[in-house]
């Protein structure tokens, strides 16, 4: 991100660099022929990762995320900040960020390395990321 740019103008400059790739995602999931329940799924799902990396601490737009942004995302910003975390929302983001994924990789964005580190990375850590949005809260339970 240029350093010319307050912290508003960029995360404008963000915003509307993620507007098309996020239309075209969706686009994307028509085509592949989900129900329309499933892309609206898949789209709040990558649409919540993207306000993930424009409002803390990554300030990226979708395009240059990689496995360490997903990674973080899943494994400790997800669990802490979304109230409604659970292993079936973890499980739901793991298959959002795999469509995600594989298309940024049809459309070009990414290179099929970009889109494997991811996988392997979301593969390699599914359990964890599942084990702590489930139970990240019930620490607090006994206070």
């Amino acid at each position: 991100m240029t350093e010319e740019l307050d912290y508003d103008e960029q995360v404008e400059l963000i915003e509307a660099q993620n507007e098309p790739i996020l239309s075209a995602f969706e686009q994307w999931l028509v085509a592949n022929r989900l129900s329309p329940k499933t892309i609206h799924r898949h789209m709040e799902n990558v649409e919540f990762f993207a306000e993930y990396l424009v409002y803390y601490e990554p300030l990226e737009p979708l395009i240059e995320a990689d496995s360490s942004d997903f990674d973080a995302f899943c494994g400790d910003w997800f669990p802490r900040k979304a109230m409604w975390a659970s292993a079936g929302s973890a499980r739901s983001n793991l298959a959002s960020f795999r469509k995600f994924a594989a298309f940024m990789v049809e459309a070009k964005h990414w290179d099929k390395e970009r889109e494997e580190d991811i996988r392997e990375t979301l593969k390699e850590n599914k359990e964890d990321y599942i084990e702590t949005a489930e139970s990240y809260y019930d620490k607090y339970d006994d206070m």
